[in-house]
């Protein structure tokens, strides 16, 4: 098994890919890309078993009715998200909720926060994909799967805080973060990528990404649950573990 996992951000100069290969006793980190565009991520997708993506594949429907609602001049769509409650429904997916009950980790919100303009060319490289493969489901229950790297890490009993960045304190946390990484999953090789990982949380983020990816492959990963599932098709979900990191060798 192949995974890729993408780090994706509104410029490719600071998206990531990782592919990982999967044995039954080990995994190996085959490729690591900084720079990554669309054409590459769909090459990629194309190469690989499962992706995971660390980007919102989808927006709230309730957002979709206000911004309908505006644009049409539907008043009763507009004003039936009037206060703070509507326009927390407005800013955040059945997804997001669930992963903050789950982990208290609160994810930034794709309709109002700075995730906006990478879910816009997520959307588009999910129209290329689906131009060259066939469409993809939003829910991962098909080839690709929306990941939350931080979540991943929580859940798999990693301390991760503040590690995104470059200067010496952000990069001494990335590093000791790599560290309990790999203490926790001695089977994964770096095969000469460490020196990436260490630098930029951009590729740290996409390795973790792939590694998510094989727990939706394999299963052990939270899913939606019955009254969940009709959003998660429309919205996206968040796939997080539903066990240790040593699950993946399963």
């Amino acid at each position: 098994m192949r995974t890729l996992g993408i780090d994706l951000a509104a410029d490719p100069k600071k998206t990531a890919a990782a592919v990982i290969e999967w044995a039954p006793e080990t995994a190996r980190i085959e490729e690591l890309r900084l720079g990554v565009s669309d054409e590459m991520i769909v090459g990629l997708f194309g190469d690989c078993d499962v992706t995971g993506i660390d980007c919102p594949v989808g927006w709230p429907l309730p957002f979709l009715d206000f911004m309908s609602g505006h644009l049409s001049g539907d008043l009763a769509k507009v004003l039936e998200y009037d206060g703070l409650k509507g326009r927390r429904l407005l800013a955040y997916r059945e997804t997001d909720r669930f992963v903050t009950r789950r982990t208290g980790l609160i994810p930034l919100s794709v309709s109002a926060d700075r995730l906006a303009h990478p879910a816009m060319r997520c959307a588009v490289i999910q129209a290329k994909i689906a131009q060259r493969f066939g469409p993809e489901p939003r829910d991962g229950t098909g080839r690709l799967a929306e990941v939350y790297p931080a979540a991943s890490l929580r859940l798999w009993g990693i301390h991760a805080r503040r590690y995104k960045g470059t200067n010496a304190t952000e990069s001494a946390a990335r590093a000791e973060v790599i560290s309990q990484l790999s203490a926790a999953a001695p089977w994964l090789g770096t095969n000469g990528h460490e020196d990436a990982m260490a630098h930029s949380d951009d590729a740290f983020d996409a390795v973790v990404a792939s590694l998510s990816a094989r727990a939706v492959a394999i299963g052990a990963t939270l899913r939606p649950n019955e009254e969940q599932a009709d959003l998660a098709r429309s919205e996206g979900w968040i796939h997080i573990p539903s066990g240790p990191v040593s699950d993946l060798l399963q």
